[in-house]
C-alpha cells in the first residue's frame, strides 16, 4: 500500500485502488481492522461532477437512490478488502435513524445508530456524509464499537451512552479504551439553527463552547451594513467531550480526516452537494 497527503492524516491507498484513513496511533493493534472511507477508489459514477471527468469511478457506500446496488455492492467488497485483505469479510451494518440506540452486531435489521461486537472476523459499520464517525477499540476485552453521530444523535448523547452499553455488554473499562473521531462536517462550515443552540443548551453544561458565530456579509447586498451572524457548531468537540465524560483518557481519543464540506474531492458531504451526495463508511473489527 501507498500513502497520498491529506490534510488531516495520511490517506491509505489499497492494492485495489481504494483510498481511507486509518489512525496512525492505532498501527501498533495488530488484532484490529479500521478505516473511514473517502470517495476515491469505487466503481460508481452517480455522485462525480464534471470535473471528475478522468475519475474511473468513486467509492459511494450507501445504498442510494442515484446509485445502482450492484455499483454499492462491488464498492463494499473493494472497502472490505482495502481494510482486511479480503472481499469475503462479512460486514455488519444498522438502519440509521438518527437515535442514541447501540446495539450488538448480532441484532441485524434494527434501527439504531451504534454497533459493537467481539467477534473476530467481521466488520461493523456506520454511512455518514457529514455526520461525525466515531470509533471505540478496547485492547483489554477485544471489543469495538462504531457510532453515527449527527447533531440528532450527538445531543442524545450516543456515543457517551454507547460506552456504558460496551460496559455493560462486554465488561470494559473506559479508562482502556481508544477512540477515533473521524471525518465530518466541521464548524467551519456546520450553520445551525436557534433549535440546535436551544438543544444543546439544556443538555450539557459546556455547551457554550461548543458554539461560535461568524459574521458575514452577503454578496448580493450592495449595503455593507448588512451583515448575517452565522451560527456554528462544533460537533467533533460535542462527541470528543462525551467520551471524555464516558471516562475515556483525553490522550486516547484521536481525530483524522478534517471537515468533509471543506474536502469535496475527497468526501461526500450532503451539505457542500446540496444533497446529492453518496454515502462514506467507518468500520472496525476484529482479526
Amino acid at each position: 500500500m501507498a500513502t497520498a497527503p491529506n490534510i488531516d492524516s495520511p490517506t491509505t491507498v489499497a492494492d485495489n485502488g481504494v483510498n481511507f484513513i486509518a489512525v496512525p496511533r492505532w498501527s501498533g493493534f495488530d488484532w484490529l481492522w479500521h478505516g473511514f472511507s473517502t470517495r476515491r477508489g469505487g466503481v460508481s459514477s452517480a455522485y462525480l461532477a464534471e470535473e471528475d471527468g478522468d475519475c474511473p469511478g468513486e467509492l459511494n457506500l450507501g445504498f442510494t437512490a442515484a446509485d445502482s446496488a450492484e455499483n454499492v455492492r462491488e464498492n463494499r467488497l473493494r472497502f472490505a478488502e482495502a481494510v482486511t485483505g479480503s472481499r469475503d469479510t462479512p460486514l455488519r451494518t444498522v438502519r440509521q435513524v438518527h437515535s442514541n440506540r447501540s446495539v450488538a452486531a448480532a441484532e441485524v435489521a434494527v434501527d439504531a445508530d451504534g454497533l459493537m461486537t467481539r467477534q473476530p472476523g467481521i466488520l461493523i459499520g456506520i454511512q455518514t456524509a457529514d455526520c461525525i464517525p466515531v470509533l471505540v477499540a478496547d485492547p483489554v476485552t477485544r471489543a469495538v464499537a462504531a457510532f453515527h453521530a449527527g447533531w440528532r444523535g450527538t445531543v442524545a448523547r450516543i456515543v457517551e451512552l454507547g460506552i456504558a452499553r460496551m460496559q455493560a455488554e462486554f465488561g470494559s473499562d473506559p479508562a482502556d479504551l481508544f477512540a477515533a473521531i473521524g471525518p465530518g462536517i466541521g464548524p467551519c462550515c456546520y450553520t445551525i439553527g436557534g433549535e440546535v443552540l436551544e438543544r444543546f443548551t439544556e443538555e450539557f453544561s459546556y455547551a457554550a463552547e461548543l458554539f461560535s458565530q461568524e459574521v458575514t456579509n452577503p454578496q448580493s447586498l450592495p449595503d455593507v451594513s448588512i451583515v448575517h451572524l452565522d451560527l456554528r457548531v462544533n460537533l467533533k468537540e460535542a462527541n470528543r467531550r462525551q467520551l471524555m465524560a464516558a471516562g475515556l483518557r483525553p490522550d486516547a481519543i484521536a481525530t483524522v480526516g478534517g471537515c468533509t464540506a471543506c474536502q469535496p474531492r475527497l468526501f461526500y458531504s450532503h451539505r457542500a452537494s446540496g444533497g446529492h451526495a453518496g454515502r462514506m463508511m467507518a468500520v472496525i473489527g476484529i482479526r
